[in-house]
């Protein structure tokens, strides 16, 4: 009886180099990237770039749409996504004309997080809520 041969298909051995994201910030600003240079004529190809991500760029908006289905994200969080996606920067919340855009931001960024940490797109650090403001009610007593 012959001796099974090892395999040499390539297996889970590309994988270990992938690099996730630390930030669902990062995976976005990519995501669009590649879906503004896959309009303007590139060919997306997996494994090609400078570093090997463990997901496509559909992915990530297959969550979003997911998301969208699911009433988590609405069409203005989609929007204000998209432009600052393409400007390839996060609205200032300092800014009095971009503060809105920034809430709509922070807001779809936090829900976007969890599904793309449990595909293993998203590994760095939680984020962070800063703790609520306790804002003093002036009630009858005062």
């Amino acid at each position: 009886m012959p001796t099974p041969q090892p395999s040499r298909a390539p297996g889970r051995l590309v994988e270990a180099r992938e690099q996730p994201f630390h930030s669902v910030e990062e995976a976005w600003f990519w995501t669009m990237s590649a879906l503004i240079a896959r309009h303007d004529g590139a060919r997306i190809v997996s494994g090609a770039g400078l570093v090997a991500r463990p997901c496509e760029p559909d992915d990530v908006i297959r969550c979003l749409d997911r998301l969208y289905r699911q009433r988590r994200i609405d069409l203005q969080h989609a929007r204000i996504m998209r432009i600052w996606g393409e400007r390839g920067e996060a609205p200032d919340p300092t800014r009095p004309r971009e503060a809105g855009d920034w809430r709509l931001w922070n807001e779809a960024m936090r829900r976007l997080d969890w599904p793309l940490r449990v595909k293993g797109i998203v590994t760095g650090p939680l984020p962070v809520s800063k703790p609520a403001d306790i804002l003093g009610f002036p009630g009858a007593g005062a």
